[in-house]
């Protein structure tokens, strides 16, 4: 059994490497002041410390593996910044996953399945999440990490809310790609200029920028993504079983807004394989659209809610009388060039298939 040393000195080179490392992968390093653990190849190896002091720790692990990491924290203390050095590490099918949230989990599930031995990195904002993320094979990693290699398959998953500067995020996210795979930005269907329940499809003008904040911040991102040979898919309002407007209007009962508005919907797991679809197929700056074709109105979707029977609360109605009316999207290219269609082609048949 070949044996791996690690000492890691405060402000100094983490490094390991084994007497006959057969593969070469990445590593994270967690500690504490009773024990250690490393995050190797999808899994959480944990190792006993042999000699520590205030300065220095050596752990040893029964790992074939040859890695590299420089800490700069003392034991004990958490890793704000690290730096992994890994040439050589990354896999053709390994994928970058920028705000692995909700739809990003979806999609590592889904890629892992499709890609099995091929690896997940997620970025994140804070460390709240990345023993969820670590659970599910997801390699997690602070935004601002600083890593010398880059990936061949990036999905920026991160919605705007939480990034005041956002075109910046995502402009950092195309520098990670190396640009052999795909890179994919997950937009919104908003940028499409129709309010007044039209017809929408992937040719349908968009909105003049200047007109909106939130639409010129779209925009703007989506073109640094178009210019740096990534492609976006515009996603209608997703949904699942407890997440989306359905559920937030049910928890509220009541809501002033206009019941004939209408909406575009996409389960998560549609979303998910269809952005899959679009980074399998190595496409250079695209625009695709996601939505079941099937439109409806707010009206529409919450009687089907109350109807179902799925649901232990109902919704009691919408008041509102004024407000700005929606579009009804199309995707029939999107499917036609990729292939693609959806699992739940319609919101009533996903209620449906509630047990």
């Amino acid at each position: 059994m070949n044996t791996t040393k690690f000492c890691l000195t405060s402000c100094s080179e983490f490094v390991g490497r084994s007497h006959k490392p057969k593969k070469l992968n990445s590593a994270f390093l967690t500690s504490n002041s009773a024990c250690s653990s490393l995050y190797f190849a999808g899994k959480l190896i944990k190792f006993a410390a042999v000699r520590q002091s205030d300065s220095t720790a050596s752990y040893w692990v029964s790992t074939p593996i040859s890695v590299k990491v420089n800490a700069f924290s003392t034991i004990g203390a958490p890793n704000d910044e690290l730096e992994a050095s890994s040439e050589g590490l990354i896999g053709a099918n390994d994928l970058l996953i920028v705000g692995p949230g909700v739809l990003g989990r979806i999609v590592a599930e889904k890629w892992l399945k499709e890609n099995p031995g091929s690896q997940i990195y997620g970025q994140t904002l804070t460390t709240d999440h990345h023993d969820e993320l670590i659970k599910m094979g997801i390699i997690p990693s602070l935004k601002g990490t600083q890593v010398t290699h880059k990936f061949p398959n990036v999905i920026f998953c991160a919605p705007p809310s939480r990034n005041p500067d956002y075109p910046g995020e995502v402009r950092e996210a195309t520098l990670n790609w190396n640009g052999e795979g795909s890179f994919l930005f997950t937009s919104s269907s908003a940028p499409y200029d129709c309010n007044d329940n039209g017809s929408c499809d992937e040719d349908t003008p968009v909105v003049p920028l200047g007109r909106n904040p939130k639409t010129d911040n779209l925009l703007t991102v989506e073109t640094l993504v178009l210019e740096a040979g990534g492609c976006v898919v515009r996603l209608a309002g997703l949904y699942k079983e407890d997440r989306g407007a359905h559920t937030y209007w049910l928890k509220k009962g009541l809501a002033d807004i206009r019941p004939d508005h209408i909406l575009n919907l996409i389960h998560y797991e549609d979303a998910a394989s269809l952005s899959i679809t679009i980074l399998k197929k190595k496409l250079r700056s695209r625009i695709f659209l996601g939505c079941d074709n099937n439109p409806l109105s707010r009206q529409e979707v919450m009687q089907l809610v109350n109807k179902s029977g799925k649901y232990s609360t109902k919704f009691e109605g919408f008041t509102g009388t004024t407000g700005p009316l929606g579009k009804k999207l199309n995707n029939l290219k999107t499917r036609t060039e990729l292939g693609w269609e959806p699992k739940y082609p319609s919101f009533a048949q996903f209620l449906e298939s509630l047990e």
